[in-house]
């Protein structure tokens, strides 16, 4: 496993981002966001003159709002898309030939719901950039302790999600809720994978590289 990795992650205040940076702590981890204690800060329109100079290895987004918490579908789209391309991109151009970003199970471009739409079209976006490699993580249900704007109606499924997944069976297990943590996990396993191409990741390849992150953890 690489050491030296030179990693940029946008969203790293939220649910996921808060539980990977402590699992990146032997990369060189650089956070993007428009919190103080992000290392570089800006609003978002800022982002890709913040990112252009730098040089960065991999990319990792884990941004991410609800359409009721952005306040309508464009605000939600602004942040879903748009920014989660800009700092592709910008990334991009900084040197970075490995993208992880943290999409939706049922992400399609071609889905009639606008949220999973939206998560389609950046991912079909992400891929055009040309990065080398490309890592999709399509979790179902989140589960977590979230700081920052309450989502009622998530904290609401979370609390039913024990009673759900019991019913959802094994065949659809991606629509099964995951807990954040392992999600981190996961991400934290893919940053020093380097072989050239798109994987996409529901909730059981992301238990698995959960595991062996646990793993590697243990032997460490």
């Amino acid at each position: 496993m690489r050491l030296d990795l030179r990693i940029l992650l946008a969203g790293g205040s939220g649910l996921i981002g808060g539980l990977l940076k402590p699992l990146l702590e032997r990369h060189a981890l650089t956070t993007i966001g428009r919190r103080e204690s992000d290392d570089l800060t800006g609003s978002v329109a800022d982002w890709p003159a913040l990112i252009a100079g730098q040089r960065f290895d991999v990319v990792i987004s884990t941004l991410g709002t609800t359409i009721r918490q952005a306040g309508s579908q464009a605000a939600f789209a602004a942040i879903d898309l748009d920014a989660v391309l800009a700092v592709a991109r910008a990334a991009f151009g900084a040197g970075a030939r490995h993208a992880i970003a943290v999409t939706s199970v049922g992400a399609t471009a071609g889905s009639s719901n606008f949220y999973l739409k939206t998560k389609g079209q950046t991912e079909a976006s992400l891929q055009a950039i040309g990065f080398a490699r490309i890592d999709f993580l399509r979790p179902g249900l989140l589960r977590g302790e979230r700081r920052g704007a309450s989502r009622p109606a998530e904290r609401i499924a979370a609390a039913l999600s024990p009673l759900t997944d019991l019913l959802t069976p094994s065949v659809l297990d991606q629509y099964r809720s995951i807990a954040a943590a392992d999600v981190a996990r996961a991400i934290a396993t893919l940053v020093a994978r380097d072989s050239e191409d798109v994987q996409v990741h529901h909730n059981r390849e992301i238990l698995e590289l959960s595991i062996k992150h646990r793993a590697s953890e243990f032997s460490s």
